[in-house]
């Protein structure tokens, strides 16, 4: 750019170009060689501070709190949990210790949190108990996900269904319910539970196409397929009263038509 002197002549005047200007904003945007040195040196002190709290006692686990979990299942989490205690609580993988609780046959779930410095807070949703499985005079508490919870006595839980298997079927306490039909018997159970059907069981038959309740008054109960099962126990609860004590057994394999019957005097439909 040109400017004009006092003298009447013109003299240039050099501008910065834009290549310049931005050098310059460049240069002065970037930290100081101090600046960056003192942020390494953060960086680092994190890293070791970091790396020092998991492998020092700083925070390691002294205290296991649980929550949610009756007695029985509690002794069992924090049996389970023991390896942990002493270990920092830093470098805990909970994801890891989620998964190790809710393979234990008595917890559907279980949520892990770390209350620092000491202490690791554990929820637990324990697995419900829903019936006995009997094979001859052995008998095992199930659950509700058909997962073998433990062995029981033949008397064990008197107010739970009674599901009978074969002879050849594999029962193990924290595995699976190893036969189809038990399976499909524990389902039902856990629907009628979930039906609010509060009526006593007192055991279940069950296969693809046959499923029976059979009452703790001697009333059998005959559903035909599991299908439309919340839509059959709501008629099979409107109905106990007008046949409990006078019939056998009491079919709604068609809810539109049930058929109540067993004694020579009554025998009903619709």
């Amino acid at each position: 750019m040109a400017s004009v002197s006092r003298s009447g002549r013109t003299r240039a005047v050099a501008l910065p170009g834009p290549r310049s200007l931005r050098v310059a904003d460049l240069a002065k945007a970037l930290p100081s060689g101090r600046a960056l040195a003192l942020g390494f040196a953060l960086l680092a002190a994190g890293v070791l501070a970091y790396f020092g709290a998991r492998e020092t006692s700083l925070f390691a686990v002294r205290s296991i709190r649980i929550t949610g979990a009756p007695p029985r299942v509690a002794s069992h989490v924090r049996a389970a949990l023991a390896p942990l205690e002493g270990r920092s609580l830093v470098g805990l993988d909970q994801n890891a210790v989620e998964r190790r609780l809710s393979s234990l046959s008595d917890v559907a779930a279980a949520t892990v949190d770390r209350d620092f410095p000491h202490t690791l807070k554990v929820a637990v949703i324990p697995a419900h108990s829903v019936a006995v499985l009997r094979r001859g005079p052995s008998a095992w508490i199930v659950s509700s996900d058909g997962r073998v919870i433990r062995s029981a006595g033949r008397l064990a839980s008197p107010k739970l269904p009674r599901i009978w298997v074969p002879a050849s079927t594999t029962v193990e306490p924290g595995g699976a319910v190893g036969d189809g039909d038990a399976t499909q018997a524990i389902k039902a159970i856990a629907t009628a539970r979930n039906a609010r059907f509060t009526v006593r069981i007192s055991s279940v038959r069950a296969s693809d196409h046959e499923l029976t309740f059979v009452l703790a008054r001697g009333l059998e109960v005959r559903f035909g397929d599991p299908g439309q099962l919340p839509l059959k126990l709501a008629v099979v609860r409107r109905l106990l009263p007008l046949v409990q004590g006078t019939s056998t057994y009491l079919d709604v394999t068609v809810p539109e038509r049930p058929v109540a019957g067993g004694n020579p005097q009554l025998s009903t439909s619709g």
